[in-house]
């Protein structure tokens, strides 16, 4: 092992053991108490490696780190802390630290994990820019804030560098192929073809040995493979089943729910099994609403970079697009912003010019897994969730219980109403309540009744 290390940590006996061994190891070690003094090395350009306490005398060491990353990107650091919580080591994976181990750690394993950082150090290229914008062509972004996708990026990094099969699986225009994208442009496999396989590129006697040979041990990814008939997954069997050493990485991904479908009998089980090492589930954009304003923002500003124009968005339209429900998901929301970028006469987009480009939108939320088998308690259960989301992170107004009975009573009735032809004692029948309870709410709820109706 060899390498510049810097220690920042309050306790001298850590600080010498970790001198001491590192310097055995043949390592080069700066040691101070000073997250100050660590800062002024890292800008210094000095050090290959940072390993950094939370709690300093001058500051939280995992709040340094992106000022670090910032000051030298790539510059992997590894956290020590005796603050051994769950939350801790979050924060120090949303931070972005390469390893965290509490205290009191075990020297060999700290050595072994310092060794890896190095190496990954030594294996890493130069800064270039993400793939949010250059592996895709200027694809979805991998942008947000929110618990979900910080999920989402731990697994990723998890998974990277492991030979196991992915399967991505979310709705249309959530970005799976990105992920995949991600996962092997940040890979060991960076350096070698990435390719994407439909089912025309599996036809014919040739077909698979094709895909290999253009892949030539980088990575391949069966794009909505949840659409491909019973021979193309046969022939994916097959190939997969064939592979040598020197095998491409393999990823899927899946706008259905394939659970399912194998149990229609649209795929194959042994498929499903070869192709789901790992399941990536990337969530819609109704389940991170807090990320639409950054996104929005973000999108704003490539639009900038496009030559349309600086815009911005009014807090009155910001709240807007907040609150809409995107079944497009994020390559939805990318055309809208498009739009009104395009159609705005001002700087700043007002909430008329949003009305006016999501009006002309489909704002029906599609159903989870494409499944009309979806219960209703789980629909209830997403619409609620997404109501309390709304709220960023406040209690909607009081009454709430009133309100959300409402909203189910009003169209049980009208549709039990519409089924009996107006009839309301066959519609009281029906819904299992008396008939003077149904007269009530009938008048409580505002609603007309025709004996025009038609019986279903």
């Amino acid at each position: 092992m060899d390498g510049t290390i810097l220690v920042a940590d309050d306790d001298r006996t850590i600080r010498t053991v970790l001198t001491q061994a590192l310097t055995r190891a043949g390592c080069k070690v700066h040691a101070t108490s000073s997250l100050v003094t660590l800062m002024r090395w890292v800008e210094e350009g000095k050090g290959d490696l940072v390993i950094s306490d939370v709690v300093m005398p001058d500051g939280n060491g995992i709040e340094q780190l992106p000022k670090i990353s910032e000051a030298r990107p790539g510059l992997p650091v590894i956290v020590i802390s005796a603050q051994n919580t769950i939350m801790t080591a979050i924060q120090a994976a949303e931070a972005e630290a390469y390893d965290y181990l509490p205290k009191p750690f075990d020297l060999p394993d700290l050595m072994k994990r310092a060794s890896r950082a190095l190496e990954a150090k030594r294996r890493a290229p130069a800064p270039r820019e993400t793939p949010t914008e250059t592996a895709a062509g200027g694809d979805l972004p991998l942008v947000g804030r929110t618990q979900a996708m910080q999920a989402l990026y731990r697994l990723v990094a998890r998974v990277m560098n492991t030979a196991l099969p992915v399967l991505i699986t979310g709705e249309s225009g959530t970005g799976k192929s990105l992920i995949a994208r991600a996962i092997h442009d940040f890979s060991d496999r960076r350096s070698l073809p990435f390719v994407t396989v439909s089912a025309s590129d599996l036809s014919g006697m040739d077909g698979p040995g094709a895909v290999l040979s253009r892949a030539r041990g980088g990575s391949i990814l069966f794009d909505e493979v949840g659409d491909l008939d019973g021979d193309a997954q046969a022939r994916i069997v097959r190939m997969l089943d064939a592979m040598g050493d020197s095998a491409p990485r393999i990823m899927a991904s899946s706008q259905g729910d394939l659970a399912r479908r194998i149990e229609a009998g649209d795929f194959r089980e042994d498929l499903y099994y070869r192709l789901a090492g790992v399941t990536i589930a990337v969530p819609s954009l109704r389940e991170r609403v807090d990320d639409i304003p950054l996104l929005a923002e973000h999108f704003l500003l490539r639009a900038e970079r496009d030559g349309l124009g600086p815009r911005r968005l009014s807090p009155q339209a910001t709240e807007m697009i907040r609150a809409y429900s995107w079944p497009g998901n994020v390559r939805q929301l990318e055309n809208a912003v498009r739009r009104l970028v395009v159609t705005s006469t001002e700087e700043e987009i007002t909430r008329a010019d949003v009305e006016t480009v999501l009006g002309g939108q489909p704002a029906a939320e599609p159903l989870r897994g494409g499944g009309e088998g979806e219960k209703l308690s789980a629909s209830v259960e997403r619409h609620l969730r997404r109501y309390f989301d709304l709220h960023g992170g406040q209690l909607p107004p009081v009454g709430l219980y009133q309100r959300i009975l409402k909203e189910i009573e009003t169209p049980l009735i009208e549709i039990a109403l519409d089924a009996t032809g107006g009839n309301q004692a066959k519609c009281a029948d029906l819904l299992g309540i008396n008939r003077n309870t149904l007269r009530k709410k009938i008048t409580d709820l505002d609603i007309r009744v025709t004996r025009r109706r038609k019986l279903m």
